[in-house]
């Protein structure tokens, strides 16, 4: 069963960017094509771009905790994807 997480990043009690994290529904990239790596690596870039720009001021804050939190996941997915692409291109 997959679970929804989601992290809302407020400035004055408005939501200024929100990120919603679908868990145990991440594509197996051991079973992609080339193209479909390409692609993900592409959807994973656009994700954390939009996320630095939302980058909360207050890095002591809760928001911050949750934006590095997330931004780590990112890039490590990131990781193991051009790592996986990587490997492809070797073989």
């Amino acid at each position: 069963m997959s679970e929804i997480i989601k992290f809302e990043f407020k400035k004055d009690d408005n939501v200024k960017f929100s990120v919603k994290i679908s868990t145990g529904e991440e594509p197996d990239i051991d079973e992609m094509t080339v193209e479909e790596l390409q692609e993900y690596q592409a959807q994973l870039e656009q994700q954390i771009e939009e996320l630095d720009e939302n980058e909360p001021e207050d890095q002591e804050s809760e928001d911050y905790e949750e934006w590095a939190d997330q931004h780590e996941e990112l890039e490590d997915l990131l990781d193991d994807v051009i790592d996986k692409l990587e490997e492809l291109v070797e073989e």
